[in-house]
């Protein structure tokens, strides 16, 4: 098989504010969150109540249905809230976090063990959190075995952080995650890395490397997939973040869990877009506002990148998996009849009224209007223009809003994930919520297939 994977569908987004490559400390948070939301399908069972103090890499609470795998704090302190939504669920764990962080040790781990003791190892220490799984696009199944493990450290989403920067200097760790996962796998560990790129991830021991080039979504840890070893009905395989295997790496090593995170920090309300070394769950309002964002500007901070990330408010949280943080203009003003004149400043796949084809290099300043209204889809043929996994996109997205679990299995579900989907729905003339359609799909199959 060629280890060269060349993407012709999909679409660049080239935006103003890319980061900087140049690293500084953000301000050390005071307060730092955990919330179960960003773990999909788990249901927390607490351990720490509010009042206690614990260490980094102690347990917070751990996954109900499979009482082995703990999810445990980025920092030490004292847990001063718990906040709950409807039923009691438990929407966020707050912590603040002491001036002198001490973590808890567990322990040097001996690379030699077999796959039931490094399994066990990762559960008990939080890092099973990074392993998630395919089909459904949850937190992996510890009691399955994948036919492979995948990374993508090529990351193609526009402002994304540029890994092999981020992770610059971090060989070893990386070396004794893979060696590690390497033993949980019936087939192999997999890894992308970007054409002409001088990755850290290229050439480790213990796995198969490609070389991904092409529009996003070539690094799309989903396009690798399809590309490499497509899954099947019954099939498995489980996806690990890039900048997470330096987490594994390290807690293998050390003993420690060092939730340190180093973060692409841009967008074009940013004057001074760069990156920032801070810790999973901090406040995003340390890196913000004394760093170039207008205050009572007219922003809207995302914490991921700007196609599959999530709002949050000034005074929110890092998410548990994201290594991004985007700013950019809030999109509630309207042009009068924008429809109906020729658009120079907005990107766009058609070519009727916009002229973004005639420079492919330009970058925008986007915001987040979606320049049209909610209807029903409207066949152009686009989707298939950005979508270059072998599955029918809209097809696919029909079957998920009308529940044919036969159709959606025919059509590939177990393959995709919510951003996969992303860029058909930046293009959708039907103003859809095709990352939402496809979650709801997947959580309907999780619960009646399993």
């Amino acid at each position: 098989m060629s280890k060269d994977i060349r993407i012709k569908k999909g679409l660049d987004i080239k935006l103003v504010g890319e980061a900087e490559k140049a690293t500084e400390n953000a301000i050390i948070s005071n307060f730092y969150s955990v919330r179960p939301e960003d773990f999909h399908s788990i249901i927390p069972k607490l351990v720490a109540k509010e009042g206690t103090r614990v260490k980094a890499g102690e347990t917070l609470f751990y996954n109900k249905d499979f009482e082995a795998m703990k999810f445990v704090s980025p920092v030490s302190g004292e847990i001063t809230e718990i906040q709950r939504g409807p039923r009691r669920r438990i929407d966020a764990i707050k912590i603040t976090a002491d001036k002198e962080q001490s973590h808890l040790d567990h322990g040097k781990f001996d690379l030699s063990a077999d796959a039931d003791k490094i399994k066990a190892h990762l559960l008990a220490s939080g890092c099973w959190a990074f392993i998630k799984q395919r089909p459904y696009d949850v937190v992996a199944n510890p009691e399955s075995t994948p036919k492979g493990i995948f990374i993508s450290g090529y990351a193609s989403a526009p402002l994304a952080a540029d890994l092999d920067y981020t992770l610059r200097g971090k060989e070893e760790e990386l070396q004794t995650a893979v060696t590690a996962l390497s033993k949980l796998t019936s087939g192999g560990v997999h890894i992308s890395v970007g054409k002409g790129t001088n990755s850290p991830l290229a050439g480790l021991e213990n796995a198969t490397t490609y070389t991904v080039s092409g529009p996003h979504p070539s690094g799309n840890v989903g396009t690798l997939i399809n590309k490499v070893d497509p899954i099947n009905k019954g099939e498995v395989v489980w996806t690990v973040n890039a900048q997470d295997l330096v987490i594994i790496g390290e807690l293998l090593l050390t003993g420690k869990f060092n939730a340190e995170r180093v973060i692409a920090f841009g967008g074009s309300s940013v004057k001074k877009p760069r990156y920032f070394k801070t810790k999973i769950g901090a406040e995003v309002s340390t890196m913000i506002y004394d760093n170039g964002v207008d205050k009572d500007g007219n922003d809207r901070i995302i914490s991921g990148n700007v196609l599959t990330g999530k709002q949050v408010a000034p005074d929110g949280h890092l998410d548990y998996y994201n290594n991004v943080i985007t700013v950019i203009p809030e999109g509630d003003d309207y042009e009068f009849f924008g429809w109906n004149k020729p658009i120079f400043n907005k990107i766009s796949t058609s070519r009727a009224f916009t002229f973004s084809w005639l420079n492919p290099k330009k970058k925008y300043e986007l915001n987040t209007n979606t320049n049209g209204e909610h209807r029903a889809f409207v066949v152009t043929g686009s989707y298939e223009q950005v979508f270059p996994l072998d599955i029918y996109p809209m097809q696919i997205l029909k079957a998920c809003m009308y529940k044919d679990l036969d159709e959606m299995e025919a059509l590939g579900m177990y393959e995709v994930a919510p951003e996969d989907f992303a860029l058909t729905e930046f293009i959708c003339v039907s103003k859809q919520p095709h990352q939402k359609i496809i979650r709801e799909g997947l959580d309907l199959m999780l619960k009646e297939i399993g």
